[in-house]
């Protein structure tokens, strides 16, 4: 063999061994071989709870791997993001299910230890949906234009929870206060779950809630559903209307949870988690209970959650802006 064959045998065989061992080396840095974590912002039983247990269960049996739920509750669920921004595992071993607080809404309220764009990489969207509003039975409010009346006519007499500062049901209820100038008192908590449980002691009169938290409680009468928050009105309360169309055109606050994690996790892993999770949200059963508890999954690209996470923060920072809310 002539010295310019043997470098072209040599050449053929080099890239074939690259060709055989590159996705070998890929999947090896996918942690498929320990437990992976899913973090969570808010508090077990809440909406974001019970929609990354129904994931990761299904990801779990997909993967093969044990899925572990990390509640890590409390200021919005910024303790969470700050987390997996700035201390979680940077192997890919920990995502973080994410959301419209945290990302695009407390960014312009105050001053995080962490950059949600710079510190924390987009995976894919998880839910998008709408929230209820909805009141406690003993309030004998029995709709939207009674509210609207009442906390008129009594200003400041009226709490509102949510499942934290700069939350998705914060900033609802501060867009609805200065759409119809009323003037409601908001009362954070960690999570729905803590939030509900105060709405149904008669400690709060009314929260922004998911379909998800509320329902069993609006099936049995103890809470009254006056709008939905959303640009149409959700299938399963085809009767109560939008708050855009029940005299507030232009009102849209959707609420929605988005897989993301550190920005430090190599980009193929990223990847990796964006087919496997894309694959868990687009499976029929997912489908079906996710949208049973008002909770429609939205799977897509990484960039369409880098986009839209950026159209979310600049939506958010001009509302905050122009209304002057603040964290008072």
């Amino acid at each position: 063999m002539n010295k310019r064959h043997f470098l072209r045998v040599s050449a053929c065989a080099c890239a074939a061994a690259a060709l055989l061992t590159g996705p070998v080396a890929q999947a090896q840095e996918f942690p498929l071989k320990k437990p992976l974590t899913i973090v969570v912002g808010f508090a077990a039983g809440g909406a974001a709870d019970a929609a990354a247990r129904l994931i990761g269960k299904k990801l779990g049996d997909q993967l093969g791997v044990p899925v572990i739920i990390d509640n890590k509750a409390g200021a919005g669920g910024n303790i969470a993001h700050q987390y997996v921004a700035k201390s979680a595992p940077t192997d890919g071993s920990v995502i973080l299910f994410g959301s419209v607080g945290p990302l695009a809404i407390a960014p312009h309220l105050m001053k995080l230890p962490y950059d949600p764009v710079k510190d924390l990489a987009p995976i894919t969207m998880g839910v998008n949906f709408p929230n209820v509003l909805v009141v406690g039975a003993d309030t004998k409010i029995k709709t939207f234009a009674e509210f609207i009346a009442y906390a008129r006519a009594n200003p400041g007499k009226l709490e509102y929870a949510s499942t934290g500062a700069g939350s998705a049901s914060h900033l609802a209820g501060e867009l609805m206060d200065d759409m119809a100038k009323i003037d409601t008192v908001h009362v954070p908590y960690k999570g729905g779950a803590p939030a509900l449980q105060d709405l149904l002691g008669g400690r709060v009169a009314m929260y922004y809630s998911t379909l998800n938290t509320s329902q069993p409680h609006i099936q049995t009468g103890r809470l009254v559903p006056l709008a939905s928050t959303g640009p149409k009105r959700l299938p399963q309360l085809p009767n109560v209307p939008t708050i855009a169309e029940s005299g507030f055109p232009g009102y849209s606050a959707t609420n929605w949870y988005a897989f993301v994690a550190s920005s430090k996790v190599p980009a193929p892993i990223l990847d990796r988690w964006n087919t496997e999770l894309v694959k868990v949200l687009k499976s029929p059963d997912v489908v079906t209970e996710l949208n049973s508890h008002g909770m429609p999954p939205q799977p897509g690209t990484r960039d369409e959650l880098a986009k839209e996470i950026e159209r979310e923060s600049a939506t958010w920072g001009r509302v905050i802006r122009e209304r002057k809310i603040t964290m008072q």
